[in-house]
């Protein structure tokens, strides 16, 4: 077979973020008496949040500094009368909590038990290890690779070299990275020269000039068409 170690990107690409991040402002929220804050708010903390993500990617910013800072600019904005670090801690617990999977994580990961399997997420640390630990992936994985641990964000060079130490992985031609992300999991996997899948569930039209080696619409279209296995599923070896 080409390749024999797999990196996944964790969020909204095994698990799905979307989920946790609404079920966190949900209970953050309402724990601060302003239940209806999830849905007049979400907007602007998705712009706010997005921008500080990727001033993270760029190493303007640390996720110490961004997990606190996004709920301040976000309180500013509104005048909302909130302590925005003990806003964060309570919403870090809560997105802790959210173990929910995307489509075919677990079975995915069950077929491909003859590879290795690593993660590298951008992401904080006790909510990243919170969430696998919570989930029937949580002993799949050879190495987790978590950037706020590391010092290092996705597409940044230094991340892919602190899991290839880990990983001891000497041929780069047996690697292949597989993420949601063109800015981060793909154009640092291809900067690092390693291969890469764009998993691309929503169908986005990729305009960035960012090019994956494989774009694939679903997880287990990672046999298919990536990796020419035949998805002979066995449902017992992952469990909660």
């Amino acid at each position: 077979m080409k390749y024999e170690i797999i990196l996944f990107d964790i969020d909204d690409t095994l698990f799905d973020f979307k989920m946790a991040e609404s079920h966190a402002l949900h209970n953050t929220f309402a724990q601060f008496g302003l239940p209806q804050g999830a849905t007049e708010y979400k907007s602007s903390y998705d712009e706010i949040n997005g921008a500080l993500w990727r001033e993270a990617e760029e190493g303007l910013i640390t996720s110490a500094q961004l997990r606190v800072e996004r709920f301040k600019r976000l309180f500013a904005v509104h005048k909302l009368d909130f302590n925005p670090e003990a806003f964060s801690n309570a919403y870090l617990r809560y997105l802790g909590e959210g173990a929910f999977l995307m489509d075919g994580a677990v079975e995915i990961c069950d077929v491909l038990s003859e590879y290795r399997l690593g993660i590298i997420t951008n992401g904080i640390k006790e909510v990243q290890t919170s969430r696998i630990q919570l989930s029937p992936l949580r002993h799949v994985f050879e190495q987790v690779i978590i950037s706020e641990e590391v010092g290092y964000q996705k597409p940044q060079a230094e991340i892919f070299d602190y899991a290839f130490t880990k990983l001891a992985i000497s041929d780069k031609s047996k690697v292949l990275m597989v993420g949601d992300s063109l800015t981060s999991d793909i154009q640092g996997g291809n900067k690092y020269g390693i291969d890469t899948c764009w998993f691309n569930p929503s169908r986005k039209t990729n305009t960035s000039g960012i090019q994956p080696t494989y774009e694939i619409k679903s997880l287990m279209e990672l046999l298919s068409s990536v990796l020419s296995m035949r998805p002979v599923l066995n449902h017992t070896s992952l469990e909660y």
